[in-house]
């Protein structure tokens, strides 16, 4: 078999769900991990186009782009599959997939929210994307995929220890038992999945790591 690499950054949701499910597919591979601030000749050969991570490696062949990524992972290696078997089930998980992709720059804005009309707002239209998500998208599975893990959830996944983390920085709490219980109990057990739980980065690091590029952006408290 052609030698896997993935070319990732610790504290990126989108490297992290490339590893979840090469970790699923039982793929072995070669992590490398990425300076950010001084890209490797090797990400900007493989990604000319962006130079973003995650990058695939499978032997000659790059692939770039996280959900490119695993859906390529889902055909290469079809066991234990990540799409449903069904081309109308296949085609709603795609569905639930662009409309989270879709709703980045909600959850963005309620990530960079700092005053209170402002925040009042995005945390409202956040409140209002995730109670969809719940209602109509995870409905009463315990998992996307139903009783065992697929692509929207691996998509998703970033929820269940990257968002805890905005809420925290932000001031405001939304995904909780109280307000989405069926969405907070899906974290619950996401998390709780070996293979997830085994390959978090530590809370402690990603929390302070993302307190240095929020407070980064804020405003000056001089003007």
């Amino acid at each position: 078999m052609a030698g896997v690499k993935l070319l990732g950054f610790w504290a990126s949701p989108f490297s992290h769900r490339v590893i979840w499910a090469l970790k699923l597919k039982g793929v072995s591979y070669e992590y490398i991990e990425e300076d950010l601030s001084n890209k490797s000749q090797l990400l900007i050969h493989n990604n000319p186009a962006d130079k973003q991570i995650p990058v695939l490696i499978h032997g000659d062949k790059a692939v770039a782009e996280s959900l490119v990524i695993l859906e390529y992972i889902d055909e290469t290696w079809p066991h234990n599959p990540l799409l449903p078997k069904g081309a109308y089930e296949r085609a709603t998980a795609r569905f639930w997939i662009k409309f989270a992709v879709e709703k980045g720059a909600t959850f963005y804005a309620f990530y960079n929210s700092n005053t209170g009309e402002e925040q009042e707002k995005a945390t409202k239209e956040t409140v209002e994307v995730l109670k969809i998500i719940e209602e109509e998208a995870l409905g009463d599975e315990k998992f996307f995929g139903g009783e065992d893990i697929g692509l929207l959830d691996l998509v998703l996944g970033w929820f269940a220890h990257w968002f805890d983390i905005i809420e925290e920085l932000v001031g405001v709490k939304v995904l909780d038992a109280s307000k989405l219980p069926r969405l907070h109990a899906w974290t619950e057990n996401f998390k709780e999945v070996p293979v997830i739980k085994e390959n978090l980065p530590d809370r402690s690091k990603l929390l302070a790591y993302f307190k240095h590029k929020y407070f980064a952006h804020l405003p000056s408290l001089d003007n």
